[in-house]
């Protein structure tokens, strides 16, 4: 049942764009037939549901479903999935400080594709505290690796923005 059900997860994720503001929550009730399928205790559940909100622009409604799932022990990729997403939605509700103390840690965690992501969410929630030069240092640095030219010097570049004048 589980890739099957990921699987029409996926489609139905598929069909989002299909669905314009006015119907979102015809998009929101699809996502939630899905979870009905889940057993209670299931991350899986509130992380879709909480993805719905977010995606259809309800970041409040997003938070506790995220934290939800995070504390019902969803992990790994989904897991890291739901740390960048709560902590942009913290941002967009005011909170952008929790976002910081969320993704700080991912910094140092294993790497991933979703790695430049954790940096993107945490640049924003930087700035939205005024630590723009944080925030620029860390898009820079995410920038560097994927430019065909000038990588090292963007690299200096993104360390000389964060550390003290000597």
């Amino acid at each position: 049942m589980k890739q099957d059900w990921e699987d029409r997860v996926s489609a139905a994720w598929a069909t989002f764009d299909d669905y314009p503001e006015e119907r979102a929550a015809d998009f929101r009730a699809v996502i939630d037939a899905l979870v009905a399928e889940l057993p209670q205790d299931s991350p899986l559940g509130p992380f879709e549901q909480a993805c719905a909100w977010d995606s259809t622009g309800h970041s409040d409604k997003a938070v506790p479903l995220y934290r939800e799932a995070l504390a019902l022990g969803l992990s790994g990729y989904k897991g890291r999935r739901a740390k960048i997403q709560l902590s942009s939605s913290l941002r967009n509700i005011g909170q952008a400080e929790e976002g910081v103390k969320l993704l700080t840690p991912e910094l140092d965690g294993p790497s991933d594709e979703l790695d430049d992501a954790v940096r993107a969410a945490l640049a924003l929630c930087l700035s939205s505290l005024g630590r723009d030069r944080e925030g620029l240092s860390l898009v820079l640095g995410a920038l560097a690796p994927h430019l065909p030219r000038y990588q090292r010097s963007m690299a200096n570049y993104a360390r000389a923005l964060v550390e003290p004048e000597g």
